[in-house]
């Protein structure tokens, strides 16, 4: 059975705090929507801004491979005919195939926000469906507010969905508008209007309960075949049902026909493309999607997904575009390391045992405040020295850095570093934009004379957290630095009181790191 999936990341998901996308964003995430597999793609309220006007005029003249287009308004306005009333016609001018509109279930609202009688909003709706679909669109009619408005009345809540039937609806969407609706609330609701109308039904929830998903997937069970979510879960308040969740759990647990199998491998990279054009960090523990959904940190763990993944998998990550990741820590095996071994193809072929002081070394660093997690290429180091010895590529003698302000209010930094290669000696100066950034540029300066693949990395990303709150400037402070050579990125950690000294432990690890990696 199909199940159709209605994403309106693009309208509802932007109601969510610090969720914007620009007419161009609207476009790519529209398009990359639609290479996914969506069913219909909620563009905006042409009624409401200029940006969407524009959305909708630019997208008509694109074509699109599995997505139709939807246009969302209200009903008229209670003092306006449908074919005289701004928003309808707004949304006629939209030039979609179909049309989303809302109407008001819940006899509160009717009463409270929109000031007219019961039977009067009945008229409206009806109305106001049956004017769009005289203009010959696709008519989706959102019943906002219904499940509250269903135990507030029902018997008033189910005539609102008889009138948008009347009307000409070719889908009628239930929406828990209010978030606040439990499953077998919900489920019961439905079984009611299945009894009452016959118009195929859609569901719409929100996260106010953190039940958004579980009511949508109850929704399916019991009979609806359209679903509304936004990706990621973005939406005013605590958020929209989530697709990257619905998705995969109606695919691959409920046996529902939704983007078929090759499509939903896309899944990881289309929820985390969104998230880079809202320029939001992607969360990594999001279900299926998440950085951390396959991440496996525990021993026991780690020893079983190596016998067989499903001891602690409950899909296998692939099937959403994800990747299984093994993560070291102080709570980590030998296991964690073999497996990290394995994947960053070290050799460790009859050298098992010289892992376990790698693994006591990480215990014990992380007990200083370290953190491996995100800085796999200082596990990497780590392990390369337990297995081989330790490889002096270079030793430092000293650094300096001095930061000046000046009476102008200019501050500058330069840094004075002296290394010792083999039997020679290199001294350096260099200046920066910071005391962090003239340390890397006086030892890249210095290395460079000696190792020529370290001409090409370039510092990417610095992030400093202070570990030790209570102690003030005093405090130690992790330092996670990540470099990169134009083919790959790697990460690497430092920790000192001193966050000079915690940033070249960093920036050493990460220069070894390349070295060992091009085995020099």
């Amino acid at each position: 059975m199909k199940i159709r999936i209605y994403d309106t990341t693009l309208r509802d998901g932007t109601q969510g705090e610090s969720v914007a996308f620009s007419v161009q964003d609207k476009l790519r995430v529209a398009r990359r929507l639609d290479e996914f597999g969506v069913d219909y793609i909620e563009g905006g309220w042409p009624g409401s801004n200029e940006k969407d006007v524009e959305f909708f005029s630019r997208a008509a003249s694109l074509s699109w491979r599995s997505a139709r287009i939807a246009a969302f308004g209200s009903t008229a306005l209670a003092k306006n005919s449908p074919d005289e009333d701004a928003n309808l016609n707004a949304l006629i001018a939209a030039d979609t195939p179909v049309v989303t509109i809302f109407g008001k279930s819940w006899d509160f609202h009717v009463h409270t926000a929109l000031r007219i009688s019961l039977h009067a909003n009945c008229d409206l709706i009806k109305a106001s469906v049956a004017y769009l679909k005289s203009k010959g669109r696709e008519v989706i009619y959102d019943a906002e507010h219904f499940f509250d408005g269903f135990a507030a009345n029902p018997e008033y809540a189910l005539q609102t969905l008889r009138a948008a039937e009347a009307g000409g609806a070719d889908l009628i969407t239930l929406c828990d508008t209010n978030g606040g609706t439990l499953p077998h609330q919900l489920q019961e609701a439905i079984h009611r209007v299945k009894a009452t109308v016959k118009v195929p039904l859609g569901i719409h929830c929100h996260n106010d309960s953190d039940l958004a998903v579980a009511n949508t997937l109850a929704a399916v069970q019991a009979g609806v075949v359209h679903v509304q979510g936004t990706m990621n879960g973005y939406g005013e308040r605590a958020g929209n049902a989530n697709l990257c969740s619905i998705i995969p759990n109606l695919e691959l647990k409920l046996r529902y026909t939704v983007v078929g199998p090759e499509r939903l491998q896309l899944l990881t990279n289309t929820s985390r493309f969104i998230s880079q054009i809202a320029n939001l960090p992607h969360r990594k523990d999001l279900p299926f999607v998440g950085e951390s959904a396959f991440a496996h940190k525990g021993g026991i763990h780690v020893s079983a997904i190596i016998r067989d993944a499903k001891t602690y998998e409950h899909v296998e990550p692939e099937m959403v575009g994800n990747t299984r990741r093994v993560l070291v820590s102080e709570l980590s095996g030998k296991s964690n390391l073999m497996y990290k071994a394995r994947e960053m193809n070290v050799d460790i072929a009859e050298h098992e045992e010289e892992l376990r002081p790698a693994l006591n070394r990480i215990k014990k660093l992380e007990n200083q405040g370290y953190e491996f997690e995100a800085a796999e290429a200082s596990i990497r180091v780590l392990m390369e020295t337990a297995l081989n010895g330790e490889r002096e590529f270079f030793r430092i003698d000293n650094f300096r850095v001095v930061t000046d302000m000046h009476r102008t209010g200019e501050v500058t930094s330069e840094a004075t570093v002296k290394i010792r290669v083999g039997d020679r000696s290199v001294h350096t100066v260099a200046e920066g934009d910071g005391p962090v950034h003239a340390l890397d540029r006086a030892l890249r300066l210095a290395l460079n004379q000696f190792f020529e693949p370290l001409r090409s990395v370039q510092l990417t990303d610095y992030k400093v957290r202070v570990l030790e709150g209570s102690h003030g400037t005093g405090s130690k402070v992790r330092v996670h630095i990540q470099q990169s050579d134009g083919d790959e990125n790697w990460t690497t950690v430092g920790v000192s009181e001193n966050i000079l000294e915690a940033s070249y432990i960093a920036l050493a690890d990460g220069i070894r790191y390349k070295l060992l990696k091009d085995r020099l």
